[in-house]
C-alpha cells in the first residue's frame, strides 16, 4: 500500500487514495470519492461519497467534505471549516444526490481558515484566502482575500501567502505581479 490510513478510519469500497497520502484518525471516507497524490487528512475528517479531491491537499481536523465538493490540488481546509451542500434542508423531508445537492468548487491553491463556513453552490478561486471564521455565501474572486459574517474582500493573496499591495497587485516578498482578470487575478506574464 502506496498510503497511509489509520486503523481507526474507515475507506469504503470504490475509493481511490493516491500515493503518498495520509487519512489519520477516527475519519471515513465514502464509496467512490477520489483522494489525490500528498494529502494529508487529519483527524475526524468525513469524506462523502463521489467527492473528488486533488493532490497536496491538507484537509485538518473536524473537517467534513460533502458530496457535491471538490477540492482541486493545493487546496487547504483548516481546523473544523465546514462546507454545506443543501440550501435549504429539512430533516422531514431529506434529498439525495440524485434530487441536485449545489455544488462546490475550491479552486487551486485556495486556503480556508479555521471554523469558516462556505455555502453550497460557490466557487472559491484560485489561490483566493478565506479567513478563520468567515461565512462565504457568494463565488469568491482568484488571489481575494475575504473576511467577516457575511464574508467580504478586504484584499488580494498572493501565490505565496502574503498579503499584496492593493495599487500595484505585486508581492514584496516573492515580487511576482498581477493583473486584474474576469474572475479576479491573474499572474502578470
Amino acid at each position: 500500500m502506496s498510503y497511509f490510513i489509520h486503523e481507526s478510519s474507515y475507506k469504503d469500497e470504490g475509493v481511490t487514495v493516491g500515493e503518498g497520502t495520509k487519512v489519520w484518525h477516527f475519519s471515513h471516507i465514502m464509496p467512490n470519492a477520489i483522494i489525490g497524490e500528498n494529502c494529508n487528512l487529519g483527524q475526524n475528517v468525513f469524506v462523502g461519497k463521489n467527492v473528488t479531491i486533488g493532490s497536496n491537499v491538507k484537509i485538518q481536523n473536524n473537517v467534513s467534505v460533502y458530496e457535491g465538493v471538490t477540492l482541486e490540488d493545493d487546496v487547504f481546509c483548516g481546523p473544523s471549516m465546514v462546507f454545506t451542500n443543501d440550501m435549504n434542508p429539512r430533516a422531514a423531508f431529506p434529498k439525495s444526490s440524485e434530487e441536485g445537492y449545489l455544488p462546490t468548487l475550491v479552486q487551486r491553491g485556495a486556503s480556508i481558515g479555521a471554523n469558516a463556513t462556505v455555502i453550497c453552490g460557490t466557487t472559491l478561486g484560485a489561490w483566493a484566502f478565506i479567513a478563520a471564521g468567515a461565512v462565504i455565501r457568494y463565488d469568491v474572486p482568484a488571489y481575494a482575500i475575504m473576511a467577516g459574517a457575511p464574508a467580504k474582500q478586504i484584499g488580494w493573496m498572493c501565490r505565496c501567502g502574503e498579503k499584496m499591495d492593493d495599487n500595484t497587485l505585486s508581492c514584496e516578498s516573492c515580487h511576482r505581479k498581477y493583473v486584474k482578470a474576469n474572475k479576479g487575478l491573474q499572474l502578470k506574464e
